[in-house]
């Protein structure tokens, strides 16, 4: 049988990886009441599993971005374990104004985005 839900969490070992031991290995998640422990900044816990297979500048980012969300209430903020990646906005318009050109020029400049029709590129090929 699969487990699911809080069994599968349950048999995971949740580790913070804002803070790693001396010998390598990754103290266990969430804080006590004990002083030492209430000295320790806030908590990123992910499963050992997928820590060990995040890079250095992984786990650094996502612990940065869960400390710098803060907790402003009685529940924990979660943050993203992996940063979304961001899209070139005037990239991808461009290629796609160049896509989608069906205008009389064979190869041309339109207002700073080179365009080309290929259709008339073939038909004065041998012309050119």
């Amino acid at each position: 049988m699969a487990k699911n839900g809080l069994d599968k969490w349950f048999a995971q070992k949740w580790v913070d990886i804002g803070s790693k031991k001396k010998d390598g290995s990754f103290s266990k998640c969430g804080r006590s009441k004990q002083k030492k422990d209430a000295k320790r900044k806030y908590p990123k816990c992910v499963p050992l599993a997928k820590a060990t297979r995040m890079s250095d500048s992984q786990r650094a980012s996502a612990v940065k971005r869960k400390r710098a969300a803060g907790n402003t209430g009685p529940k924990p903020t979660n943050v993203a374990t992996f940063a979304k990646r961001k899209k070139a906005a005037d990239g991808g318009m461009i290629k796609q104004a160049q896509r989608n050109y069906t205008g009389s020029y064979i190869s041309g400049d339109l207002g700073g985005v080179k365009v080309g029709n290929p259709s008339l590129k073939k038909y004065y090929k041998g012309m050119l």
